[in-house]
């Protein structure tokens, strides 16, 4: 069993930044692969950036490419997101996934990732 638990959401205006947090426990391994997804209201849930185990490899949404950062603790049990530049519609809970497929590869579909974190609200005001 794995726990994950997110950190950092809060209240920003717009073009302001945020730090998200993400620590695993429980049967963690180094090798998974880490993500971050996101589920604003009425809405599915969708990809916003993924690293792989050695941290070389990162693959962001669109939408976010250029403002967010994803990155690994030393520990790699932890993912971090630094989000800036940020704009309403970036609004959502965000939520912090593993992939125990132990796989080089990034996927984007939720389905891939089996733990989940219990979420974390960013709200950003216009």
């Amino acid at each position: 069993q794995v726990q994950l638990v997110e950190s950092g959401g809060g209240l920003v205006q717009a073009g302001g930044s945020l730090r998200l947090s993400c620590a695993a426990s429980g049967r963690t391994h180094s090798s998974y692969t880490m993500a971050w997804f996101r589920q604003a209201p009425g809405k599915e849930r969708e990809f916003v950036a993924a690293i792989t185990q050695s941290g070389l490899s990162t693959y962001y949404a669109d939408s976010v490419k250029g403002r967010f950062t994803i990155s690994r603790g030393n520990a790699k049990n932890t993912v971090y997101l630094q989000m800036n530049s940020l704009k309403p519609e970036d609004t959502a809970v965000y939520y912090c996934a593993i992939d125990t497929r132990q796989s080089t590869a990034i996927s984007t579909p939720p389905w891939f990732y089996s733990y989940w974190g219990q979420g974390t609200q960013v709200t950003v005001s216009s």
